[in-house]
């Protein structure tokens, strides 16, 4: 299975594509969608949303996670969050994708063990998974790259399950 993960941000907004094989899990591609930042902002939601069906339409995610925020620090950056998403949600229905959402808590319990685990920890731990030496990975793109391991995750724990109750 292959999985989108994505960090959705105005100034930069993360993606990572994880795959797996059995029980092995590695890194497709990762990076930000860094919109011009002199661009008025109904163009910088178009960068995000046709960088983003690129990146879709190259490498053909099965499904999309994407961190879905519980707070936001002002109404002016709230508002600014939601339709960033909202640009990023229209890429995603326009190229079909399955979406599947997760807190920031849910995401790092899942990589790190640990729900209130800093960025840079959260960094550490995908690079631990994924066999990674990259000194340069934007925080961004290791955020989206956890959100891709969350659902894997739950996915292969979903899978299981259903694998168990059909014996049963």
């Amino acid at each position: 299975m292959r999985v989108l993960g994505l960090d959705p941000s105005l100034q930069s907004t993360g993606f990572g594509i994880v795959e797996n094989e059995g029980d092995k899990v590695q890194a497709v591609v990762y990076g930000i969608i860094k919109p011009e930042r002199q661009a008025d902002f109904h163009h910088r939601l178009n960068e995000i949303r046709t960088d983003l069906e690129k990146i879709i339409e190259r490498f053909e995610p099965d499904e999309v996670a994407i961190e879905n925020p519980f707070y936001a620090r002002n109404v002016r950056t709230a508002l600014s969050l939601g339709q960033v998403r909202g640009a990023v949600l229209v890429a995603l229905a326009s190229r079909n994708c399955p979406l599947f959402e997760y807190s920031a808590l849910e995401i790092k319990k899942a990589v790190t063990g640990y729900g209130q685990a800093e960025k840079d920890q959260v960094q550490r731990m995908v690079k631990i998974l994924l066999n990674l030496e990259d000194d340069r990975m934007p925080l961004d793109a290791s955020d989206a790259l956890a959100a891709a391991i969350c659902h894997l995750n739950n996915r292969r724990l979903e899978l299981e399950l259903e694998e168990n109750q059909k014996k049963d």
